[in-house]
């Protein structure tokens, strides 16, 4: 028997309705943020990035692709994984079939990540993904856009992501395998993700996911936003199925995993 709240149609409709005044306020709501993100100062960009594509070396200004919005998400795959973040690559299963959409609308979108663009290839046609994924190896690209940090931010609370300050890291964590940390009884989702991309938990956290956007007006490329974090549920589409599913997102622990890899044990 359901131990969940149980009614006629009648009560269903009644309690429908009421919550219904709550989602219209909220897209009400979300239509106003999404209003104030477009009204935010612009930010010049004057330094020179360069970035290597399908299409050999190219600049920030090229992944416009001749449109006048750019998107990039911040894929997290440094240089040192054996694949890209479980995370990341479940959050590109649902850009990947919008991005057709995104450039019949003015809307350049590419992926940028560290490592280095013949390994970035080789995991996307695993994937088999279609979105521009570019590797911004050797630049500054990540380090100015807050998705890179060293490891001496990591041991001195040098951080600032998500447009806040993290403390030290708690327990040294150069080194530290995933089999470490269950040993030390610290084990975290963290870690577990960590190790699906072949790394050590300070190697996987030096690189972060975001998004941000840029617009290109009279030759001159400007920043407009960015976002990370929680901030990217938005854009997570599973997520927002789960949400309206009946038991929600239901998780316990990490469960996603890259879609070719479920049923696997």
């Amino acid at each position: 028997m359901t131990m969940h709240k149980t009614g006629s149609r009648e009560e269903w409709l009644a309690a429908r309705l009421d919550l219904l005044g709550e989602e219209k306020e909220l897209t009400r709501r979300s239509d106003m943020l999404a209003q104030r993100r477009q009204e935010l100062p612009w930010v010049r960009i004057d330094k020179e990035y360069r970035f290597e594509t399908a299409n050999g070396s190219a600049s920030l200004f090229d992944l416009f692709k001749g449109r006048s919005q750019l998107l990039i998400y911040h894929f997290m795959f440094g240089p040192d994984y054996t694949a890209g973040c479980p995370s990341c690559s479940s959050i590109a299963d649902g850009y990947n079939g919008v991005v057709v959409h995104l450039e019949n609308h003015d809307v350049a979108f590419t992926a940028v990540s560290r490592a280095p663009f013949p390994k970035l290839q080789a995991f996307k046609q695993r994937m088999g993904w279609t979105f521009d994924w570019a590797s911004s190896f050797g630049s500054d690209f990540n380090l100015d856009f807050s998705v890179l940090f060293s490891e001496q931010q990591q041991r001195e609370g040098g951080i600032e992501y998500n447009y806040r300050r993290e403390p030290p890291a708690r327990v040294p964590l150069e080194g530290q395998t995933v089999q470490e940390w269950k040993l030390r009884g610290a084990e975290s989702p963290v870690a577990q993700i960590a190790s699906m991309t072949g790394t050590d938990v300070a190697t996987y956290t030096r690189d972060r996911p975001g998004l941000s956007a840029f617009v290109l007006e009279d030759g001159v490329v400007y920043h407009t936003y960015s976002s990370y974090a929680r901030g990217l549920d938005g854009i997570w589409g599973v997520y927002q199925l789960l949400d309206r599913a009946p038991r929600g997102r239901n998780e316990d622990g990490i469960w996603w995993r890259r879609h070719d890899e479920y049923g696997r044990g």
